[in-house]
């Protein structure tokens, strides 16, 4: 069969870029012509909160493509439409996680519709997690016009479907849950714990739990820091190193950290971590946590189911493939509860210092195979 997917790849960074890229290396492998379509310019240096989109990494994941799309010139649009028709493609796949690409997605799939090509969208978030009042708007303009879904939770298929109550588009079209898969892309570069911390200069001693991406508020940190700095009244004194960049003000968390007195028991890597580092850090800790307020899902977290790592995580992102290792290598708490993450940090270190954390095993539920499997098998 052939796909072509439309969506960030090298050398833009981040998880959905390595997302789209794994999925078309697992379509390949599995004798599918594969055409990527990803962007010119993701976004306009003006409006990207970060210091750069592009991906710093040395030795980056990587896939062919053809950078042909602008989101503000509409003339690459049609150069793209021609470019996908031209490969004739037995279904489109869009990679959709922002409005900002709603124009230029609604015009691409409206036209590949009309050609007779199917068009599924692959829905990371529905709508952005800080979202506005227009996003409802460019949502629907841009999903209105799909032939199917594929989401990653339940609860994002729900999101999907109120987003067009009393429309009628989601009814004739089919909606997939397909289980974020685990990130296993760099779990062979794993080292030891101990050369892992020699090289980031963490403590050699004591648990260490690892906050890993984007900081922006909806992931929660300042209830990670409450949590441990209750977690040390009672006696447990783990050190929490934070990698990655900041999108809002650094100098709130340092507040909170002095009000806290936390200075000596948590590090801020403030920076894009690259593809040549992930492991060290993944190495180096103890635990991971994600501790969002909101969300749909963690890309990171599944870095760490793949690596391994176990995992405590906010109810507001369990997915199916969290809750699977729900006990056993992850553990839940309520969003926005210093208190009740406090408790699922010091359970999962007392299994982990207990030796209770069973060897990685192979999912039986997601897994980029299925996903592949899903967008072939599609009707």
């Amino acid at each position: 069969m052939k796909f072509s997917l439309v969506g960030p790849v090298y050398p833009y960074r981040g998880g959905i870029a390595h997302y789209n890229t794994q999925l078309a290396l697992t379509l390949a492998s599995r004798g599918h012509t594969v055409q990527v379509v990803s962007f010119k310019r993701q976004y306009p240096a003006w409006l990207y909160p970060g210091e750069s989109d592009k991906d710093p990494s040395q030795h980056p994941l990587l896939t062919p493509a053809e950078y042909l799309l602008d989101p503000l010139y509409p003339w690459t649009w049609l150069k793209t439409l021609g470019v996908i028709r031209q490969s004739l493609p037995d279904r489109v796949v869009f990679n959709w996680w922002t409005t900002f690409w709603a124009p230029a997605y609604a015009f691409l799939t409206w036209r590949l519709r009309r050609s007779g090509i199917q068009v599924l969208f692959l829905v990371h978030n529905v709508q952005p997690h800080e979202s506005r009042f227009f996003d409802r708007f460019l949502a629907r303009l841009a999903l209105g016009q799909a032939g199917g879904f594929i989401t990653q939770t339940g609860r994002e298929a729900e999101r999907l479907k109120e987003l067009f109550v009393g429309q009628g588009q989601i009814q004739r079209t089919r909606v997939q849950i397909c289980p974020h898969p685990e990130y296993k892309m760099f779990s062979s570069q794993r080292i030891p714990q101990v050369e892992a911390r020699r090289k980031l200069q963490l403590p050699g001693e004591g648990p260490v739990l690892l906050f890993f991406g984007i900081v922006r508020p909806y992931k929660g940190l300042e209830y990670l820091l409450e949590a441990i700095r209750r977690s040390a009244l009672q006696g447990v004194n783990p050190y929490l190193i934070v990698a990655g960049e900041f999108w809002e003000q650094k100098q709130h968390y340092l507040e909170i950290i002095e009000r806290l007195e936390l200075k000596d028991r948590v590090r801020l890597d403030n920076r894009y971590i690259p593809d040549e580092e992930v492991a060290d850090y993944f190495s180096a800790a103890d635990l991971f946590v994600a501790p969002y307020v909101q969300g749909t899902q963690s890309g990171s977290a599944h870095l760490a189911l793949g690596f391994g790592l176990p995992v405590v995580a906010s109810l507001s992102i369990v997915d199916e493939t969290l809750m699977e290792r729900e006990g056993s290598q992850t553990w839940l708490a309520q969003p926005g509860d210093a208190d009740s993450l406090a408790i699922a940090i010091r359970t999962a270190l007392q299994a982990v210092q207990a030796g209770n954390i069973p060897k990685p095993q192979v999912a039986t539920v997601g897994g980029w195979e299925r996903l592949a499997q899903v967008i072939e098998e599609w009707e």
